[in-house]
């Protein structure tokens, strides 16, 4: 009996290191090796090419992303991205209201939670997966930092089929690289990232116009108020 009781411990206890190795010290060292190395492909990527859409990414530093792009997609995504911590709970709640009341969903994720999503987990909406978004959220937003959190986030997500970061796309798109990109261009990219597979910024519809319009004159305010201050 003894012996069985001590065989169950065992595994109860075998268990729990690996969970705690899975979801607690694997993030940790995974976080803490992309602060310095270039992430490599995402699931998305894998997914998509599976899919047959492609892959076409060109890693470059900050130093070589227009700040009109930075600017424009803190403006469309994530305007007090230099001001939280990862969350952004005012928005969580205006997005809890507006779904509450059966308008048109929206979401309240931040730059950092995109950014946590798109490098390290899978695509899905299961809570598994929200909870492990949350934590590697805190990870980067800690171990990183707001320029790295921003760089990696401006070279990983996807831009059009098989399209990933801002250099691939300012080539796909403009045949310029992305230090390169002006105002417009920049307003044009950042308006296309909730549907990249489907809109499109080298010839945009008039919707198109009318979003990356909205999107050009918000990233000057974004500017004149210097909401891009811990990034430029």
């Amino acid at each position: 009996m003894a012996k069985r009781g001590g065989g169950f411990w065992g595994f109860v206890r075998a268990v729990l290191i690996a969970g705690l190795i899975v979801f607690f010290i694997g993030p940790v060292v995974m976080v803490a090796i992309y602060r310095f190395v270039p992430p490599p492909v995402t699931f998305l990527m894998v997914q998509r090419a599976i899919e047959g859409r492609g892959f076409e990414r060109q890693w470059v530093p900050m130093e070589q992303i227009s700040p009109s792009l930075v600017r424009a997609v803190i403006a469309a995504e994530d305007a007090r991205f230099c001001e939280h911590h990862g969350f952004d709970l005012e928005a969580i709640e205006k997005a809890m209201a507006a779904n509450a009341a059966g308008k048109k969903l929206r979401g309240g994720s931040t730059i950092s939670q995109q950014t946590a999503k798109n490098i390290f987990l899978w695509p899905g909406r299961d809570w598994v997966r929200k909870g492990l978004e949350a934590w590697f959220t805190v990870l980067i937003e800690v171990g990183w930092g707001k320029q790295r959190i921003m760089e990696v986030y401006l070279n990983s997500i996807e831009w059009g089929p098989g399209v990933y970061g801002a250099e691939a796309a300012a080539q796909r798109n403009f045949r310029i690289p992305a230090s390169r990109l002006n105002a417009t261009q920049s307003a044009r990219l950042a308006a296309i990232v909730p549907k990249p597979l489907s809109w499109k910024a080298a010839k945009p519809g008039p919707y198109m116009k009318r979003r990356a319009g909205s999107i050009n004159r918000n990233a000057k305010a974004v500017r004149r108020e210097g909401l891009t201050s811990c990034v430029l």
